[in-house]
């Protein structure tokens, strides 16, 4: 493998010359033979590879929104159905204007079975390709360095990505640095997971001294590092962190942003609003809406509003009781609208209210956070920006993830806050809500656990305290 690892990016790019030629020379025969002709002046050739360069562009913008073009990264049926949602995009956007330039609506017929082909293409090439990238990349067999903390939850995640990486053999921190690095000489990778940083120090400049790659579970103040600025005031150099959330401007053009998406979105959204709250009144002649509890910026709460999906007193006494994957309390209504999560959209009049924003972690239940904090005391730092309607943590997590987990994707997005991650975040939303694992519920365990009062039995990640020095156990 290492042969051939100095030409890995040649290769992708070649796989991403060649599926978008393709895609645009299907493109230039629809666009010839069905709509230039409907156009008052007909375009000649430079017309005609104008059109086709803007297609181009469009494919890509979708493509690196989505994470199309991300192979070896995504297994073949997400990548699939990355590059499918960025090439429907494009020829939504491509339609608009093809609408512009003939000054009328044309048939789509045309762009349908464009986007028909697209599709056959784009199966049959990722397929294809996918083959051929894991034939001269082959999964890496890395060595699993581990502390205190259990790994069987990373263990897990690392088996179900066996296209990428597998563990040859995982050993203890306690084994000592001699035997460890005797062992490493014979990976390809290290996995570091949660070893006391000293430790830690001394396997990441051994493994860059050798040339053999790292993967590391990071830590709070890993997360925190990463966003800091470089400041070069002398000759030693600093690292400034401002810790201090969003500034000003930052948070004058996120409320902006906020106020004019969710005021669009209220419009177009209106008859699905209007259809949805019919269906659950109809279903049982219960209460349309349900409201909870929950906390925001600063430990503000505030009454977030949602679309009923569960029966009537689903949570007895007030008792928080997580939905499961197969909860008898959600209806057959509630079902579908937690499936594509027409369900969260009611959060658009917390957002105009100025609760929420569209963008940021996810707010959490009151009696959640009093008890989070009390196995994790770095999860009040979610609370240094509004809570929103889709996050980081949605986009790149899933329902059931750990709390821990859950609290250092916030932290990305808080401290790599920009106006375009919120737009990417947003167009990635659209991406997750058809895929299953995202919306997947707590199982019954987590479930019970979380209505026990019992919280580190859910975090996996958090039945040890996270500090800079390793895990003290609770």
């Amino acid at each position: 493998m290492k042969n051939y690892e100095q030409y890995k990016r040649i290769v992708k790019f070649l796989f991403t010359v060649i599926v978008l030629s393709l895609e645009m020379a299907i493109f230039w025969y629809i666009w010839l033979h069905f709509y230039n002709a409907k156009m008052e002046i007909p375009y000649n050739r430079t017309g005609h590879w104008l059109m086709v360069a803007v297609y181009g562009i469009f494919l890509m913008l979708f493509n690196i929104l989505y994470g199309g073009l991300r192979v070896g990264y995504l297994r073949t049926g997400n990548m699939i159905y990355s590059q499918s949602l960025a090439s429907f995009c494009a020829n939504i956007m491509v339609y608009l204007q093809i609408t512009l330039l003939t000054k009328h609506f044309q048939k789509v017929t045309p762009l349908l079975v464009m986007t028909g082909a697209e599709f056959i293409l784009i199966c049959t090439w990722s397929f294809l390709f996918t083959r051929f990238y894991r034939f001269l990349y082959p999964p890496r067999k890395v060595l699993l360095i581990y502390g205190q903390h259990p790994v069987a939850g990373l263990m897990g995640k690392i088996h179900t990505r066996n296209d990428r990486f597998y563990i040859g053999e995982a050993i203890h921190i306690s084994a000592g640095m001699d035997v460890i690095k005797a062992k490493i000489e014979g990976y390809e990778g290290v996995v570091i997971c949660d070893i006391p940083s000293h430790l830690r120090n001394i396997l990441l400049k051994y493994c860059y001294e050798k040339s053999i790659r790292t993967y590391s579970t990071p830590k709070i103040s890993d997360v925190i590092i990463r966003s800091a600025e470089n400041l070069h005031l002398f000759d030693t150099p600093l690292l400034l962190s401002r810790n201090n959330g969003l500034s000003f401007e930052q948070r004058l053009i996120k409320r902006g942003m906020d106020i004019f998406l969710s005021l669009a979105a209220l419009i177009l959204l209106s008859p699905i609003f209007v259809i949805t709250a019919i269906a659950i009144k109809l279903y049982d002649r219960g209460p349309v809406f349900y409201f909870q509890e929950r906390c925001t910026i600063g430990g503000i709460v505030f009454r977030i509003c949602k679309f009923r999906s569960m029966i009537v007193n689903a949570e007895k006494d007030g008792q928080s009781i997580p939905a499961t994957e197969q909860d008898p309390r959600i209806t057959p209504v509630g079902r579908i609208i937690r499936a594509t999560r027409i369900d969260e959209l009611p959060q658009i009049l917390n957002i105009l209210k100025g609760d929420m924003s569209i963008v940021g972690p996810r707010p959490e239940r009151v009696e959640h956070i009093e008890l989070y904090t009390k196995q994790i005391p770095e999860f009040v730092y979610r609370m240094k920006v509004k809570g929103g309607l889709t996050g980081y943590a949605q986009v790149y997590g899933k329902y059931s993830t750990t709390a821990y987990d859950k609290l250092k994707l916030d932290l990305m997005y808080i401290q790599n806050y920009s106006l375009l991650l919120d737009i990417v975040i947003i167009f990635k939303t659209v991406k997750i809500l058809f895929m299953k694992e995202s919306t997947e519920g707590f199982c019954e365990e987590e479930s019970a656990a979380i209505s026990s009062g019992y919280g580190a039995k859910i975090m996996d990640e958090t039945q040890f305290m996270s500090n800079d020095d390793g895990f003290t156990a609770k």
